[in-house]
């Protein structure tokens, strides 16, 4: 695994085999969460059974999930702007294989308690439109508590229209405070892309941007431009925000667990940037959303 000197890797950075990305504990310091990125052209790939629960996201494309047995076809989307896509978790104890075509993320969470594996069809995934004015954006809450049953893994994705703001106001969870704030690691992986009708060129160069500081739970700096692939870790301190240039849109895949009992995703607000949520009460949620599965390419 390759060194670092910050929690920030561009994409390619933490190749491994067939894989894109992999974030495990091979990462010094990095214990509660883990993540695989890979783009398939029909081949497949096999993750084996383990103290480990997983949930497989299709980013683009359309796959297959062998496991238990049993196979699970994921219709998928075109692309992360789509709105959101079928899933399906894989309690721990199991092991799965993957086919098809295009890119796809399998979350994980190290776990010696055993659920159910389980298929969410993407029109039961709840929507959420958080925020208001500059600061909308959606959310895809597929591996939430309220949505899935499972040990500690918490997984949503984020898309961020042009221009706005998310993660924002920037926060923590590094602390055990019950009924508070709960300790959870975070990942967090990029796709970038121009925004809905533009007549961008094939070279256009789609970005956003992301940062973390300190906390009294330790010293932290991320201040990164973000492009499709790239990946940032937050094992503590305050995060946020994540930014999308005004002629790109930006998605993110947040994967969080930690070592509590709880499995809650409870926050503190930068006590500075706390006051930014009272101003929502008077502006509405940015009009281009929600986006759905026409928003770019075929639908579903």
């Amino acid at each position: 695994m390759a060194e670092h000197n910050e929690w920030f890797f561009p994409r390619g950075a933490l190749s491994d085999r067939w894989w894109e990305s992999v974030v495990d504990d091979r990462i010094d310091g990095w214990q509660h969460t883990g993540l695989r990125v890979a783009e398939l052209a029909g081949n497949a790939v096999e993750l084996p059974a383990g103290d480990v629960e997983r949930i497989v996201v299709p980013l683009a494309g359309a796959f297959a999930v062998e496991h238990e047995g049993a196979t699970t076809h994921l219709a998928g989307r075109s692309s992360v702007f789509d709105g959101p896509t079928d899933v399906v978790y894989v309690g721990a104890g199991n092991a799965l294989t993957i086919t098809g075509f295009g890119r796809i993320a399998v979350t994980e969470a190290p776990t010696r308690v055993h659920k159910p594996s389980v298929y969410l069809p993407a029109e039961r995934v709840p929507v959420e439109l958080r925020g208001a004015g500059r600061d909308s954006r959606q959310v895809h809450n597929f591996g939430t508590p309220g949505s899935l049953d499972a040990a500690s893994l918490i997984v949503c994705e984020v898309i961020t229209p042009g221009g706005n703001w998310s993660s924002h106001p920037a926060h923590k969870h590094d602390e055990d405070v019950p009924g508070h704030e709960s300790q959870l690691e975070e990942i967090y992986y990029f796709e970038s892309a121009p925004v809905r009708g533009a007549n961008a060129p094939p070279s256009a160069d789609a970005f956003g941007s992301f940062a973390t500081y300190r906390s009294a739970a330790g010293d932290i700096e991320t201040n990164a431009l973000v492009r499709t692939g790239d990946i940032a870790l937050v094992p503590f301190g305050y995060h946020g925000p994540a930014v999308a240039a005004p002629e790109y849109d930006l998605y993110y895949l947040n994967v969080m667990a930690g070592p509590g009992q709880e499995r809650a995703w409870l926050i503190s607000d930068d006590p500075h940037q706390a006051w930014l949520r009272d101003t929502w009460t008077s502006q509405e949620a940015d009009p281009r959303l929600p986006y759905v599965p026409t928003t770019r390419g075929a639908a579903r």
